[in-house]
């Protein structure tokens, strides 16, 4: 029998992944807190598009709100728990199908930022897994529809990257990959918080430039400004991460060291980086209406991640006495657009420290 799973947060992500599980024909149930959204799917499916037509279907799974998770008591219990949540409600997204896991169920956590230690909390690390949303960028763009406006992988890439918090390739390591090679391109890591932090650093030099300008991914790439923002925020990550101890594998298409390089004066290394963000920039691997989360967030009025991003990267370079300050200063500058003190504008990148 295939194993019963839970997506608790169906949207552009969690959606993403439930829609293509159900289209694959795997036994899904979407969850989420958005009653427009279940109500559409209820009523005309879940349609998922992308940037080919073979991407295009729509799918019926079972879907249902918040309020209706209880009703789970009366059916067989979920074996994979997928969460796709904002980082910031992982803790009760978690706690919320905990009593509804089958004795040798487990969590995936399907999000950005590292939330596996928040996840582990609540149902323990024995019962908590990685899903690196690698290369899939996907957009809620109405109540049942969700939009893939990045490229599927490249042969030879990964788009997701899965793994168990000890590095070992378990048995169910394998099975949940194989379930995700259903939707693209998969690997399994045995390298999960490396792969975590290296998907951090990507984060925090793309989401919050996009945030606070109002910049597409592809209009943030070609401003000689953003672009510079983005690889000093990178490159402060980088210096973080490898005091913290992580092996952190390639950034995008960096390795770490040619990016904090980049960041840190090398203008050589700072040449290489700009050309090949400029030339990433193109409309065969992105859509230019694709807008990374963060920024999709501050469209549609709702609170961003940036505390889990770039604020995250900033208090543990404090606490290792590693100043970071072209991320404070983002940070805060993504505040303040939240908060609808100004509007995103690629002029306030000005007061982003590069060096």
């Amino acid at each position: 029998m295939r194993p019963r799973i839970a997506v608790v947060g169906a949207g552009a992500v969690g959606g993403y992944i439930g829609g293509h599980l159900a289209r694959a024909g795997h036994d899904v149930t979407l969850i989420d807190p958005w009653p427009e959204h279940v109500e559409a799917i209820r009523a005309g499916g879940l349609r998922l598009s992308g940037m080919t037509e073979a991407e295009t279907c729509t799918v019926r799974p079972p879907t249902m709100h918040l309020t209706e998770v209880q009703s789970l008591v009366r059916e067989t219990p979920i074996d994979i728990a997928i969460v796709a949540v904002k980082s910031y409600d992982t803790e009760w997204a978690t706690m919320m199908i905990r009593p509804y896991l089958a004795r040798e169920g487990y969590v995936a956590s399907a999000q950005n930022c590292i939330n596996e230690a928040a996840i582990a909390g609540v149902v323990g690390w024995g019962r908590t897994i990685g899903c690196i949303v690698a290369l899939v960028g996907v957009d809620l763009v109405a109540p049942g529809r969700i939009l893939r406006n990045t490229a599927l992988a490249p042969e030879g890439d990964a788009a997701f990257r899965v793994g168990e918090v000890h590095g070992r390739a378990t048995p169910r390591i394998r099975a949940f990959a194989a379930m995700i090679a259903d939707i693209d391109s998969v690997a399994i890591t045995k390298n999960l918080w490396g792969e975590r932090w290296s998907k951090l650093c990507v984060n925090a030099m793309r989401n919050p430039v996009s945030a606070a300008t109002g910049l597409s991914g592809n209009q943030r790439d070609r401003h000689p400004v953003a672009r510079r923002v983005g690889i000093a925020v990178a490159g402060e990550a980088v210096r973080v991460g490898q005091a913290l101890g992580y092996d952190i594998e390639h950034i995008g298409p960096f390795s770490p060291d040619r990016l904090a390089a980049a960041a840190n004066g090398d203008d050589a290394a700072l040449a290489e980086v700009e050309a090949r963000l400029e030339a990433g920039s193109n409309v065969a691997a992105r859509s230019d209406q694709q807008r990374p989360s963060m920024a999709q967030d501050i469209a549609k009025g709702r609170r961003t991640e940036i505390d889990f991003i770039n604020g995250f990267i900033a208090r543990e370079g404090a606490a290792l006495g590693i100043a970071t300050p072209a991320n404070v200063a983002l940070t805060d500058l993504v505040r303040r657009v939240e908060r609808g003190e100004i509007a995103p504008a690629p002029d306030h990148l000005a007061n982003i420290p590069l060096r």
